[in-house]
């Protein structure tokens, strides 16, 4: 895959003091950036035109997606010390903090909030010969979820494209998997920020989440920074699940390591500039992958990290399995102020041995 060498510490640090910071407002330059363009549609021509808009948009693209209700809904995974999903769980099993005040919970329900799922695929070269694994994989993934759950299919790779708007048909989805091509370069946080402003609006009766097949690693070709479309996914109230190609990568770039460090039939520092570009990009694989993993943790969402394409199927398979077993946990705030404020939520879970994930907070309605 040709890349751009990000660096990889530096947008580790960057995400990082996002987490601690006050989420400060988006700079100008994220709003320049357009909709994903939809495959059929033809670009727009001439200085100042404009992208079509989504069907049902209801806000503008210099907006950002905020709740519009006094009532919050918290979807949450509960599993235990092994990994394995908890699905007993009462009401009175959960508490929430909000801004480090206990809040008030109203209802709790199991597997009857739908969801709207944002399937998104690094379609830049590397991934040309696992096109087939990936296709099955989310093929089979859409079938695995509930009657009234929608999916949506973006590719990508030098430009972000969406392949299909929402839709319940499993013949729809794979239809528009077989229009999935590859590019050369990656704009992901391009991507994941599109998503989420431009597909995975907050709706109240709706969960939402985005999976997306990757390995992270940004080109810098676009125009937005990671910090960005971190701040869009906390917006748009959705849980990030990223399969990461980073074990792959990584095993392909030690095996070629070992192989030269250990090969006496070539002169000494003969290959001392592959051996450096070996490190290097393995020093990168390691900085994207703590990204990915706050991406995922931020949001409430989860990192897998396969050892190879023939493994996808069973990760989509599981994902599926916790979103159709998530808990929803309803409660009204008792800060009521509309400030446009970000609200830090933490969840527990009494029973002992169990562990609650869920996203870091929300924005307040303004």
């Amino acid at each position: 895959m040709r890349k751009d060498r990000p660096r990889g510490a530096g947008l580790l640090a960057l995400l990082l003091a996002l987490g601690a910071a006050c989420w400060a407002t988006f700079p100008s330059s994220a709003q320049e950036v357009r909709r994903p363009r939809r495959v059929g549609t033809p670009a727009p021509q001439g200085p100042g035109a404009q992208e079509p808009r989504a069907r049902d948009e209801a806000v503008a693209e210099d907006e950002v997606v905020r709740v519009n209700t006094s009532e919050v809904l918290l979807p949450v995974t509960v599993r235990d010390g092994s990994g394995a999903l908890i699905t007993t769980l009462a009401r009175s099993d959960f508490r929430v903090w909000e801004d480090g005040r206990e809040q008030p919970l109203s209802d709790l329900s199991l597997r009857q909030v739908p969801v709207d799922v944002a399937l998104l695929i690094d379609s830049s070269s590397s991934t040309a010969d696992n096109l087939e694994d990936f296709r099955r994989a989310a093929a089979d993934f859409a079938s695995r979820l509930g009657e009234g759950d929608r999916v949506c299919l973006i590719k990508f790779d030098d430009r972000v494209e969406l392949l299909q708007d929402w839709t319940r048909s499993p013949v729809q989805l794979r239809r528009s998997l077989g229009r999935v091509t590859t590019g050369m370069f990656t704009r992901f946080n391009e991507a994941l920020y599109l998503a989420a402003r431009e597909q995975l609006n907050p709706i109240p009766s709706r969960r939402r989440a985005l999976v997306v097949l990757s390995d992270g690693i940004d080109s810098g070709r676009g125009r937005v920074p990671a910090a960005e479309a971190l701040r869009a996914l906390l917006s748009s109230q959705s849980a990030v699940y990223v399969i990461s190609s980073t074990e792959v990568e990584r095993r392909r770039k030690r095996a070629e390591l070992d192989a030269l460090l250990n090969d006496d039939s070539t002169p000494p520092g003969f290959n001392t500039l592959r051996i450096d570009d070996l490190r290097e990009g393995l020093r990168v694989l390691d900085a994207s992958e703590q990204s990915l993993a706050l991406f995922c943790s931020s949001t409430g969402g989860r990192l897998y990290r396969p050892a190879g394409f023939d493994a996808l199927g069973g990760v989509y398979a599981e994902i599926a399995d916790e979103l159709r077993h998530q808990y929803a946990l309803y409660y009204r705030p008792t800060n009521q102020a509309r400030d446009g404020g970000f609200r830090r939520v933490r969840v527990e879970v009494s029973r002992p041995g169990m562990l609650a994930a869920s996203r870091v907070g929300y924005y307040a309605p303004k």
